[in-house]
């Protein structure tokens, strides 16, 4: 066991660079070089490595959403991206340089390797009676954390769930043990889910139940996950069981009316009351320079007048409306968050209640919802004259409520497999026309060629 904790060390403080996170809120981020120099033999060790910030709640994989059609790039921008960001953006076959880093890969498995780290030590770890419950907590949080990292590399390097071929598309690796001798070898794709989910269910149990910190997992965090992962499964059964037990335990809404300090890339300078989990993106260029990355004029201008939304999602630059700019991160610190919150979950739960027929319960949901998001006194409740209508409504406004939160990508792949919601995607850049149509290759990302070289899996098909 001092080998490996050894090894930990060592390999931590390479993938890590040192970080540590603080517990403020205004110092979200911070680092302290030499967290990953001690040896965790306690509890209290194995706590502090699961609250590092730069670990677990940073950088989750990027790709997905520059492929998605949330933005497009001003062909004056285009020279100045990296080759990863400008391949990904235009669905490119090859999109890395060779023997490349890629960091949607190697944080997501950093993640992983971290949560195995804390699950090998558990059990030699002495505790007292009075330490059961952080015990329990420092185990469920581990799993989230696991659970979080597979899901999110599951949407980017491997096809989309189908009842079907889930049992022979290959997935991703299923790292399980912090070893770093086991060889790696892909899981299928319902191997993964089922893992992901085994984490989760196994963790709901242990981690507090209500939220303390929102960058720290709880049982609503679990929950909300569940309801995430079964959506992108198209399971909707356990996707309204999960989202409404969510919406049981925390239902809090952010009433835009009373965000009054955002900053320039935020809608609000603190964590949001409806944040359930704290996450963010990659930071990749693309994603971070908002004046030259452009969201569409025609879903910008699908926002009401009255609907806050169109002002505190956007800003309008030089006075030209046909390129509005996004600025309505959820993160304080102006990245693109992509955590669990209770608007997602009160769309996720409308879906499910549309596709189960309760057109009643499904515009109840959303009508609660966009209540919350217009100027006070301005929201007349919609209607649906069925279940598929209140479906489609649902579906826009969940294309307008989670833009730049890394769902449109799993979104798009879900729905491709609706004839009546696969849509082509497609981008002109310095004059050159750019398509992927639905359920193509091209909706799962290559896997780093330096990885299949080391480990010897095959390659996806683009």
């Amino acid at each position: 066991m001092k080998k490996q904790l050894k090894k930990f060390t060592y390999i931590t403080l390479i993938i890590t660079t040192c970080m540590s996170s603080c517990k403020k809120q205004d110092q979200f981020l911070a680092t302290k070089p030499d967290q990953a120099l001690s040896v965790p033999n306690t509890l209290a060790d194995l706590r502090s490595l699961e609250e590092n910030e730069a670990i677990f709640n940073l950088n989750e994989p990027a790709l997905g959403e520059i492929s998605s059609d949330d933005f497009y790039v001003l062909t004056s921008y285009w020279n100045n991206l990296s080759t990863l960001e400008r391949n990904s953006y235009i669905w490119a076959k090859q999109i890395y340089n060779a023997g490349a880093n890629v960091s949607d890969w190697s944080n997501a498995y950093s993640k992983v390797y971290n949560a195995n780290v804390v699950l090998d030590a558990l059990p030699n770890i002495s505790y007292n009676n009075s330490q059961q419950d952080l015990y329990n907590q420092i185990k469920g949080t581990a799993l989230f954390l696991r659970s979080y990292a597979f899901y999110d590399l599951v949407q980017t390097f491997a096809k989309p769930y189908d009842v079907i071929t889930s049992t022979s598309d290959l997935g991703i690796p299923l790292r399980l043990s912090s070893d770093l001798n086991v060889k790696s070898t892909r899981a299928t794709v319902k191997q993964c889910y089922d893992q992901i989910l085994a984490d989760l269910k196994t963790a709901l149990p242990l981690l507090p139940p209500k939220i303390t910190s929102q960058t720290q997992p709880s049982q609503v965090s679990a929950i909300a996950l569940l309801a995430r992962i079964y959506l992108a499964t198209g399971d909707y059964i356990s996707a309204l069981k999960y989202a409404d037990a969510c919406l049981t335990q925390f239902n809090t809404l952010s009433d835009y009316n009373t965000l009054t300090t955002p900053t320039t890339t935020s809608i609000n300078n603190t964590f949001v009351s409806e944040d359930i989990y704290h996450s963010t993106l990659n930071n990749y260029s693309i994603l971070a320079v908002r004046r030259n990355v452009v969201v569409d004029s025609l879903l910008y201008a699908s926002y009401d007048n009255n609907d806050l939304r169109k002002t505190k999602f956007f800003a309008i630059l030089d006075g030209l409306l046909q390129f509005p700019r996004f600025v309505g991160s959820y993160d304080f610190n102006g990245n693109k968050y992509s955590g669990l919150a209770t608007d997602e979950i009160y769309l996720i739960r409308a879906e499910c209640y549309a596709r189960s027929g309760n057109t009643t319960a499904a515009m109840s949901d959303l009508n609660t919802l966009l209540a919350t998001r217009w100027k006070t006194g301005t929201y007349v409740p919609a209607s649906a004259a069925n279940a598929d209508d209140a479906l489609y409504r649902i579906l826009l406004e969940r294309r307008k409520e989670l833009l730049y939160r890394g769902i449109r990508w799993t979104d798009l792949r879900r729905l491709n497999k609706e004839k009546r919601f696969a849509i082509s995607l497609s981008r002109t850049v310095d004059g050159v026309s750019y398509t992927l149509p639905p359920n193509d290759p091209r909706y799962v990302l290559p896997i780093p060629d330096n990885e299949i070289q080391l480990s010897g899996i095959p390659q996806n098909e683009r």
